[in-house]
């Protein structure tokens, strides 16, 4: 008869439930492990023997046979080390198999029988608590599971004291869910000098969840000013901060079971490649969009990534997911950020000062520019020109406003559209579409008018029409005003990247 163990394989940030079945067999001593899993899964039967010869114990001399149900499901990682290990003490007549059938196992074993830590532990004790059953981890990620409500958490150093807790020789202490972080703020925007179009675009981003562009020369600040949004958003809602980890815990960046209420900030370099960015790699695993999840990614230097790269960004910023396909699944990691991009206007960065600029000044603008697609582009809803700072400016004494200030106005802004969307899917106006969107940003007649002059004259797409009305919304919402008119539009447009010239 087979011992049977419960545990997971992860499919993006869903858990699947498997059974890992062992059954021992007369006939010449062997150790297989079937049930399509990767190198990692196959490499087990050296860690599960090592740890349990540490033990002090000897493998009994039959066929072991280990079994992952169901078989057509890919199996990836090395925690199925203790799930494997468990069944197999259970066959031996070491553990008791009906207490192991109330947890879910996970976790990876090192040849002198220690639990290391694996990646998704959350995800299998959220899997659990949704099964009614309790989990058994690594003793490093008992505080992380320990987030996923009432379960029972077993969290064991190594596989000797889980087993003495089973036969109550000595009881492993209950884990406590780890630490909240408090929000860390970036630079303040008392940093930066001039730059007020920028600023109030950087305001409306971050009140809206837009996608923003900015373009100028070299040290006008552009960089900066993407290191102050994190400071002007609003914390994550506790429902938001549990998300979050859940990409942090798949992806193995989540350390001490350690959460936090800032939204996530990355900058990728323009080198990485598109797995690095958008997620996959040989075992698939989250990318920067992903790990950016209800947060920012800034991309420094646009036009040097690679634009296929670049290209793959398109759906994302627009579902919101991202899917990684492959021959024998198919993986989908959330993907809900906003997007922070900054610019040269050339490859020299002075396109706009006769003194600096390149001799193949205007050709060397659009080259270079040219290096981001069109559908990109119209993607962004706010694209801001951002000038040289100047002397004068650098002299002055710093703005009286700083990221306090600015956050209190995202703050509002936020809270009306939180109540706004309470009984939809958008958290915010940037999320907003089709009829809800017509529902709480049609603007006035004024504004109408307005709008369809400019899409005629501005050649907008239906995209583009739509993420005018957001910021409108948006802007209004910083107004503190119900309807969107006139002034919001015009705002708006101001923003709207302008066609090419014939």
């Amino acid at each position: 008869m087979a011992t049977i163990v419960s545990t997971v394989a992860y499919l993006g940030l869903e858990a699947r439930g498997v059974e890992v079945q062992v059954q021992l067999i007369p006939g010449l001593p062997a150790f297989n492990v079937v049930g399509l899993g990767d190198k990692a899964v196959g490499e087990s039967r050296e860690r599960v023997r090592g740890a349990i010869a540490a033990m002090g114990l000897a493998l009994p001399p039959k066929r072991i046979a280990v079994n992952l149900s169901p078989a057509d499901l890919p199996k990836e990682g090395s925690h199925f080390d203790l799930p494997i290990a468990l069944a197999l003490l259970g066959a031996m007549g070491i553990v008791d198999v009906e207490t192991l059938s109330g947890y879910v196992v996970v976790g990876e074993l090192g040849l002198d029988a220690r639990i290391a830590p694996s990646p998704g532990v959350l995800l299998a004790a959220l899997h659990a608590s949704a099964e009614g059953k309790g989990l058994i981890c690594p003793a490093a990620q008992g505080s992380e599971a320990a987030w996923a409500g009432s379960i029972e958490v077993v969290a064991a150093p190594d596989l000797l004291a889980l087993i003495n807790h089973f036969k109550g020789h000595g009881l492993l202490r209950a884990p406590e869910p780890g630490e909240t972080d408090d929000v860390v703020h970036g630079p303040d925007l008392r940093q930066v000098r001039g730059q007020e179009t920028a600023k109030r675009a950087l305001e409306i981003a971050a009140a809206g969840g837009h996608n923003l562009l900015m373009c100028g020369p070299p040290g006008a600040g552009k960089s900066l000013m993407a290191a102050c949004l994190p400071g002007i958003l609003p914390p994550l809602d506790p429902a938001e901060a549990l998300e979050v980890p859940m990409v942090q815990s798949v992806a193995g960046t989540l350390t001490a079971g350690r959460l936090t209420r800032a939204r996530p900030f990355r900058a990728p370099h323009h080198s990485a490649s598109m797995a690095a960015l958008t997620g996959g790699g040989l075992k698939v695993r989250p990318g920067e969009v992903s790990l950016a999840h209800l947060g920012v990614l800034f991309l420094d230097e646009l036009p040097e990534f690679n634009r296929a790269v670049l290209d793959s960004l398109r759906q994302p910023l627009e579902t919101g997911t991202v899917s990684v396909a492959r021959a024998n699944a198919h993986v989908t990691f959330p993907a809900r950020v906003q997007l922070i991009a900054a610019m040269n206007p050339c490859r020299c960065g002075h396109l706009g000062d006769a003194a600096l600029a390149c001799a193949r000044a205007p050709r060397c603008a659009a080259d270079y520019q040219a290096k981001v697609s069109g559908p990109l582009l119209d993607r962004i809803d706010l694209h801001v020109e951002v000038a040289a700072v100047s002397a004068a400016d650098l002299v002055l004494p710093p703005p009286a406003e700083g990221s306090a200030e600015v956050a209190a106005r995202v703050a509002a802004a936020r809270a009306v559209q939180r109540a706004r969307f309470r009984d939809t899917p958008a958290r915010t106006n940037a999320e907003a579409d089709g009829p809800l969107l017509d529902a709480v940003a049609t603007p006035d007649e004024p504004g109408r008018k307005l709008l369809a002059q400019a899409a005629e004259a501005m050649r907008l797409t239906a995209r583009g029409y739509t993420r005018i009305l957001r910021v409108a919304r948006t802007i209004a919402d910083l107004a503190g005003v119900e309807g969107v008119g006139r002034i919001h539009i015009a705002e708006a447009l101001s923003y709207r990247r302008q066609p090419p010239r014939n």
